[in-house]
């Protein structure tokens, strides 16, 4: 059997194992390397096939015996092949999975101007893309160029923007480089990032109603074509929408908002039982680490301050992936904590009659009537959800959560 893996420097939260899963019978291991332990690992280490990431993608094509045409004409590497003599030949799958999803997101990049954030390993791949997909002119940007982040507005007239650098990747969520809104022929967002799903530059893009695509896509079509010279076998295109889907399906969070009492936590165990997601209540995560309870904190401090902790821990809880999140009724109140939650979460509504809620222990429903918060809030869980369920019976929409979502997840 194929021994495979990911090379790089900290890889803790790769998918790539995840991905490898289901398109080859092969082990996949992710090595992280020091730059020191990079000779002797790629020469004598124990494997037939490796993809390789930052920082490693210049690094490694010294060590290779022989280059693919992209590989040559990109100068960078992703995919090492070891043959039973030792021999190592290199080639460059990125361009296969950055060709494919800006294909797939039926992006036109004939004539137009192409702008590059960072000049990486994947910035070289993302020139010769853009440059075989027709672009007119390309522009790179990196941080000590001729065209940097204090200039780069002179090129105000781009209208593809491809993010590759790692600003605004899983822990550094909300970061961006740029202000989308000073772009005003922009057409189409590409950011190479997939974790979270949505950065805070495809948000900004999605707000402006600019075509989006994420890396996942990327991700996927480039493992199929290393999967592929891993093997020695073909793998029809189809599989990678198919592999994208259920990527997204386990490791989306499915965040759970409406009104106080309405069952969101126990519906947040039900989907653990039945789909294996851990549960976050973000009410209960809030009460921990305040050692205070919610009463608590509004007597003590007042909504506006309990509205801060709340955004707070949110904060950190949508940087999670593959979780279920129980949020607090009043979650909506904050138009800030809607970009938290969607860049990971699918965002689903669960409602029930008010004569049927429960007001005990809930501050906001004591000191106004349910109907008035629901007035209030109604059309906001409306607005944030991706999709409703009305709240029969805790099993039952558990179940009917996990049938929507599993059959209709193409959010990102």
């Amino acid at each position: 059997m194929e021994k495979c893996g990911l090379l790089g420097g900290k890889l803790g939260h790769s998918f790539s194992p995840l991905i490898h899963s289901f398109l080859g019978r092969y082990s996949y291991e992710l090595y992280e390397k020091t730059p020191e332990e990079l000779e002797d690992f790629i020469k004598n280490g124990d494997y037939t096939g490796l993809n390789v990431t930052i920082p490693y993608k210049k690094d490694v094509i010294k060590y290779c015996n022989k280059l693919s045409y992209n590989a040559k004409r990109i100068g960078s590497v992703n995919t090492l092949i070891k043959s039973s003599d030792g021999t190592i030949f290199g080639d460059n799958t990125d361009y296969y999975g950055l060709k494919y999803s800006i294909l797939n997101a039926n992006l036109n990049l004939k004539d137009t101007k192409v702008l590059i954030l960072g000049d990486g390993g994947v910035s070289l791949t993302a020139r010769v893309v853009a440059q075989d997909l027709g672009a007119k002119e390309i522009i790179v940007v990196s941080r000590r160029g001729e065209v940097n982040y204090t200039n780069i507005y002179d090129h105000s007239d781009s209208q593809i923007i491809i993010n590759a650098t790692p600003v605004g990747m899983y822990p550094n969520n909300g970061e961006r480089l740029i202000d989308l809104t000073k772009f005003k022929l922009c057409k189409g967002v590409v950011d190479l990032i997939y974790n979270p799903s949505l950065t805070r530059l495809l948000l900004d893009a999605k707000e402006l109603n600019i075509s989006t695509v994420n890396g996942l896509v990327m991700l996927v079509a480039q493992a199929k074509k290393a999967s592929e010279l891993f093997t020695s076998r073909k793998i029809p295109n189809r599989v990678i929408n198919k592999v994208v889907h259920e990527i997204q399906i386990r490791t989306l969070n499915i965040a759970l908002i409406g009104m106080p009492g309405v069952g969101k936590s126990s519906v947040a165990r039900r989907i653990n039982r039945i789909w294996d997601k851990e549960v976050i209540d973000l009410d209960a995560l809030i009460e921990e680490r305040s050692k205070m309870t919610i009463p608590e904190i509004f007597e003590k401090y007042g909504e506006e301050k309990f509205r801060e902790i709340e955004t707070e821990v949110l904060a950190d809880v949508s940087r999670c992936s593959g979780k279920v999140i129980a949020t607090g009724g009043g979650i909506v109140t904050q138009q800030r904590n809607y970009d938290l939650l969607r860049q990971n979460s699918i965002i689903v509504y669960i409602y029930r009659e008010i004569d049927e809620l429960p007001t005990e222990g809930r501050p906001l429903s004591k000191i106004n009537s349910l109907k008035e918060l629901e007035k209030i809030r109604k059309p906001l869980y409306e607005q944030w959800c991706d999709y409703s369920f009305y709240s029969e019976g805790v099993r039952e929409v558990a179940f009917e959560i996990k049938k929507t979502i599993c059959r209709e997840t193409e959010l990102f």
